[in-house]
């Protein structure tokens, strides 16, 4: 009987078995959010979809954390890609029974993310196990690509294929491809961490290991000022994202192509910054990776993405059926997700380095949840004060139209283009403000990494 596939060979395979995973799940996904925002016709009601999938993940991460660190890494993320395809089939049921309802799809959302809270901790504490420290930039630009890489095609594909086989048919094709992930966890060997003195020490009670993490990261200034500045960037960009779909969708007339293509674009993006990061490992300094990163893409992203109505105008040709903003859009998602990559996979790479293998799972949640639990917060605002404040506004002619309209334009749809215009220009300046802190700005100098002989430091020193 042939050995099972190990160390960087193993998780390549892991990698792509993620990748077609995620393709079925963009599919779905596309093909939801046109269904819901047809049905209610409110960015409100596509916020919340996207809150009830996220919030569970940030929410659950503490706990999720603890349990990793107690249990087979391997089949805690089976177990997550198992339960992303189950939702997926009670969607489908109540679709082919005529009685899906909105409702459904938050309830189904909310389950799957929390589930999808243990897969983080799981499949980043998996990665410092199966391949050497020097390899943890590539590595994690592997893992950067497996996701654009399926969305390049999944919403194009999901666009085609709605008239022909609906929403059904997409669904299938997801439920098939979920096992592909479960599939390739199936063949390969993923080493558990040894237990160490440090490591033995934080077992005591699943409420103190939850608690761990963030002890951990609150004693050491240089982590904790490093996750405030992503609390802060992730709070302003979701303001601007969540609205993605519903501002091309209002500006386009409910025009599916358009969107399609604009999100290929950005996984195409997405893909580039995954295959340099892969390719290059990032910047020597990975700080510079992260905060200069958060400046570029958000540059590029949601400031650029902003003015695409207006700047749309100007341009009289056509590429792939897509004309005006739409190409702006285009252009913006391909270029803000290259950054966006070598910032999260440096990100990653010091948090690994810094961070002991037993203790990933822990930490790594928490730091999770420090960043992220402003996530839901902005998405949450961003429906209301889309459909309440900006839109009404942007409608009317009042000193808040007159100030904006030259920038991003006048009439429905344009209130979500200034929301983005205001987050992307306090996102810019979020990153621009992490290098004014020398506990974050030099967080590689003051933090040893895990494998280090802090003795020998001190003997040299």
């Amino acid at each position: 009987m042939s050995k099972r596939p190990t160390g960087i060979s193993a998780f390549v395979l892991v990698a792509v078995g993620q990748m077609i995973s995620l393709l079925g799940s963009g599919m779905t996904q596309f093909a939801v959010s046109i269904w819901i925002f047809q049905e209610t016709g409110q960015a409100t009601s596509f916020s919340l979809l996207a809150v009830t999938g996220f919030a569970p993940i940030v929410l659950f991460s503490p706990i999720a954390g603890a349990l990793v660190d107690r249990w087979n890494r391997k089949f805690v993320m089976m177990i997550s890609d198992l339960a992303a395809g189950l939702t997926t089939i009670a969607i489908f049921i109540l679709l082919s029974t005529g009685e899906l309802q909105v409702w459904h799809l938050y309830v189904t959302n909310f389950l799957s993310g929390a589930f999808q809270a243990f897969q983080f901790p799981a499949y980043s504490a998996a990665i410092t196990m199966m391949v050497p420290k020097e390899q943890y930039g590539r590595a994690n630009g592997l893992v950067a690509m497996a996701g654009p890489a399926s969305n390049i095609f999944s919403p194009i594909l999901a666009a085609a294929l709605l008239a022909p086989i609906g929403i059904k048919g997409i669904m299938l094709i997801d439920i098939i491809t979920f096992t592909a992930a479960i599939g390739a966890l199936m063949l390969v060997f993923i080493p558990q961490p040894k237990q160490t003195e440090e490591g033995r020490a934080a077992q005591t009670g699943l409420w103190n290991e939850s608690m761990f993490g963030f002890k951990y990261i609150f004693s050491r200034p240089s982590l904790l000022g490093l996750q405030l500045v992503f609390f802060y960037m992730n709070l302003v960009s979701s303001l601007g994202f969540t609205l993605m779909v519903p501002m091309i969708l209002t500006l386009t007339n409910n025009n599916e192509s358009v969107l399609a293509t604009v999100m290929s674009f950005g996984s195409i993006g997405g893909l580039i910054g995954g295959i340099l990061l892969s390719a290059w490992g990032g910047p020597k300094r990975r700080i510079h990776g992260v905060l200069g990163g958060m400046v570029i893409s958000s540059l590029f992203g949601q400031f650029l993405i902003s003015f695409g109505a207006v700047i749309g105008e100007k341009i009289d040709f056509a590429l792939l059926g897509v004309t005006g903003a739409g190409l702006v859009w285009a252009f913006s998602n391909l270029v803000a997700p290259i950054p966006l990559n070598i910032l999260n996979g440096s990100n990653q790479a010091i948090w690994q380095a810094k961070v002991p293998p037993e203790l990933q799972g822990k930490v790594f949640s928490a730091r999770r949840w420090i960043a992220q639990i402003s996530v839901p917060i902005g998405m949450l605002a961003a429906g209301p004060l889309a459909d309440k404040v900006f839109e009404p506004a942007m409608t009317s002619e009042n000193w808040f139209s007159n100030l904006f309209s030259p920038l991003v334009g006048f009439g429905p749809g344009h209130g979500m283009a200034a929301i983005f215009l205001i987050a992307g220009a306090l996102a810019i300046l979020g990153g621009l403000a992490g290098y004014l802190s020398p506990a974050v700005r030099n967080i590689e100098d003051i933090m040893p990494d895990h494998d280090v002989d802090l003795g020998s430091l001190q003997a040299e020193v």
